[in-house]
This record gives structure tokens, C-alpha cells and sequence, in this order.
């Protein structure tokens, strides 16, 4: 099992701010809709694609209301438009006729939401209403399985949660994950991976055994992202 304090205060190091990649100006149904629409699509292009959508719909009562063709229109961008659309005027219309226009906080409430899955209520509740979770993003997935608490070909979201909740801190988890999206691109890349000047090389079983036996990450040159 990989040494997680040591890995914990080196990212620390790397990202003292440990903010999260999606602009949601603090606002609880913001950040839901934003990390609905990040499904398949990058937080940059949802960055963008939020500047109008929450200027036509800066609330959850407004969008409940809308006309779904010019909901579709505005997020095109970030694909998968029809569903996307779908659910984020249908979770708009239940945070509205059911909880008064309050993004709920318990991993039930979110998850009875369109669209809303753990991934996404993790981050809710770790970032809007401080209570822990893991965030088991694309990023968090492949850069734990090689740091080596869980085999490298695992890919299943939910175990990765399982695993990472027992040996993460609770109070440390939100950023954590904040902090492994960070990693992700600058150092820990699907493709590529910058391993030999990595800054958790010496505590990273996939540095250790594809560069101190003699080999290295060519492999990843055809891997998809």
C-alpha cells in the first residue's frame, strides 16, 4: 500500500489551493449542473459553455421553465446535448418543487436526481457542504491504480471509491481529489506520463516497476485517454 501521507503533502506542496477545475461562482446548483454537463466533455469547454447557460438560466427556477430546444442549443457544445438537457432541466424542477430551490446534501437525495451519480454527488457534498467523499473521476481512477492501491487495469469507479475512502482522511478527500485532477495533467497523464522527473516517483508502484527494472512507460504512447 502506497505511503498516502507522504503522497498527501507533496501534492499538498504542488497545489496548496486544491480548487476545483469547474467555475461555479459557489453555488451549490451550479456546480451540479456543471459537473452534469462535464460527462465525456472537459472542464475548460464546460467553463465556456456555462458563461451563456447561466446567464439564460442563472437558477434553478429559471431552468426549470425552459424550452428544451434552447436548453440543447446552449450545450451542444459539451455533447450528449439531448440527454444532458433532459436531465438538467428535470433535476432543476425537482430541487425546485421538492426542496424549495436547495441543492440537497445526502448521497440518497443527489442520487435520486437525473443524471446525478456518485462521481458527481461526491463532489457536491465534498465541495458544497464539506462532508467527505471521493470523487472517482477519470483522473483519480488511473492515477491511484498506478500509485498502487488497487491494480492498474481496475477500472471500476465505485471500488476505487470503496478503497480510497478506507486510506484517505476523511477531512482530506475533497482535496485530494481536487488534487489528483491537477496531477493528472500536468504530471500523470493518460498518455505519456511523466515519470522520470515525477515528484511522487519514489512512493509510485508504476514508476518502480516499468523504470527501476529497466523498462519504461512506452507502452502508454497507444493507450487511449
Amino acid at each position: 500500500m502506497p505511503d498516502t501521507e507522504k503522497i498527501s503533502l507533496i501534492l499538498k506542496e504542488l497545489y496548496p489551493d486544491a480548487l476545483c477545475s469547474l467555475d461555479y461562482g459557489e453555488d451549490p446548483w451550479r456546480l451540479l449542473i456543471a459537473a452534469r454537463l462535464s460527462a465525456q466533455c472537459t472542464d475548460e469547454r464546460v467553463n465556456i459553455v456555462t458563461v451563456p447557460l447561466f446567464e439564460k438560466y442563472p437558477g434553478p427556477y429559471e431552468m426549470a421553465g425552459a424550452d428544451i430546444t434552447e436548453l440543447e442549443n446552449i450545450i451542444r457544445p459539451c455533447g450528449l446535448f439531448h440527454t444532458k438537457a433532459d436531465s438538467c432541466r428535470s433535476m432543476s424542477r425537482i430541487i425546485c418543487e421538492k426542496y424549495g430551490g436547495r441543492v440537497p446534501d445526502t448521497m440518497d437525495e443527489l442520487l435520486a436526481l437525473p443524471g446525478v451519480g456518485r462521481k458527481i454527488a461526491n463532489l457536491v457534498l465534498g465541495d458544497v457542504y464539506g462532508k467527505p467523499g471521493i470523487v472517482a473521476d477519470t483522473h483519480c481512477i488511473r492515477i491511484n491504480g498506478r500509485l498502487g492501491y488497487y491494480p492498474e487495469d481496475m477500472k471500476d469507479p465505485y471500488k476505487a471509491e470503496m478503497i480510497l475512502d478506507a486510506v484517505i482522511p476523511k477531512e482530506e478527500q475533497a482535496a485530494y481529489c481536487h488534487r489528483m485532477v491537477m496531477f493528472g495533467r500536468e504530471w500523470c497523464m493518460a498518455r505519456n506520463p511523466a515519470c522520470p522527473n515525477c515528484p511522487v516517483r519514489d512512493l509510485c508502484r508504476h514508476y518502480k516497476e516499468n523504470y527501476r527494472n529497466g523498462r519504461n512507460c512506452e507502452r502508454h504512447k497507444n493507450t487511449n485517454t
